[in-house]
């Protein structure tokens, strides 16, 4: 199918109105980001969260306060009954699917030798296996809907390179990224574009207590070219496009969100 732009939206801030989206780990950090951003640009989000996250309802109202429409839906993503269920809800609740970010994942940091294989396991049915399933639910829908749509995975700059404590994690990053490239072949004959986000250091609650070291602070941000740690609000933004028809011909594609990071090997 050849998807054709909406020109009704172009251009006026709410390039993804009446578009359905479900961003996986939503309720905090990247997450929560796209999830305001792409509610923002007026789709109605599907807010996903994992069963002990109890933050999600701040997210919704957020998201309600600033004029748009969002459904929490408590899934582990790794477990294809619950990711099932997470769907079968959204399209019973809105009609269907247009988007998915699959944005959950994990990284409790860990030394090689210490590194079991329960801890292994857990965070490849996070990262990798969440965005299997998700995806295929999803795409499922997005072709049988029959008006294309829009796969987004967030990988990371750890899909290029190694982690010392990062060796249960970067391949699934790898991963991701990879599946995001297969799908792109996949689905393009269904109008369903699939890209990657690879975000350098982001600022988070997860990382944020790391940071209150100056020297620490002052040591990662001289590494990236423009000064500073990147913002949830940073990747946010690059998967409001990706999500848009200004992306419509955008398939199979990876974008490093980085501040320069990656490139100064200097």
């Amino acid at each position: 199918m050849q998807e054709q732009p909406d020109a009704a939206n172009a251009g006026t801030g709410r390039r993804l109105a009446n578009k359905v989206a479900v961003v996986t780990g939503a309720s905090r950090g990247i997450g929560r980001a796209i999830a305001l951003r792409l509610a923002a640009e007026g789709a109605r989000v599907v807010v996903n969260h994992p069963a002990e996250d109890e933050v999600a309802e701040s997210t919704l109202a957020d998201i309600r306060s600033q004029g748009g429409q969002a459904l929490a839906v408590s899934a582990d993503v790794s477990d294809a009954n619950q990711v099932a269920a997470m769907f079968a809800t959204t399209g019973e609740m809105y009609g269907g699917v247009d988007i998915l970010v699959n944005n959950a994942g994990i990284c409790p940091f860990v030394e090689w030798f210490d590194l079991t294989e329960a801890l292994w396991d857990r965070v490849h049915g996070v990262n990798l296996k969440g965005a299997f399933l998700c995806s295929q639910h999803a795409s499922r829908l997005m072709r049988d809907q029959g008006r294309g749509g829009r796969i987004i995975s967030i990988s990371s700059i750890s899909a290029l390179v190694g982690g010392s404590f990062q060796t249960h994690y970067t391949p699934t990053k790898a991963g991701v990224r990879s599946l995001m490239q297969s799908l792109a072949i996949v689905l393009g004959p269904y109008g369903i574009t699939c890209n990657s986000i690879l975000p350098g250091t982001i600022l988070t609650d997860i990382n944020r207590a790391h940071y209150e070291d100056p020297a620490t602070m002052k040591r990662d941000t001289g590494r990236v070219p423009l000064g500073r740690l990147g913002q949830p609000d940073d990747i946010a933004g690059v998967a409001a496009f990706l999500a848009s028809d200004d992306a419509r011909y955008v398939n199979g594609a990876e974008i490093l969100v980085d501040g320069g990071l990656f490139v100064n090997l200097q």
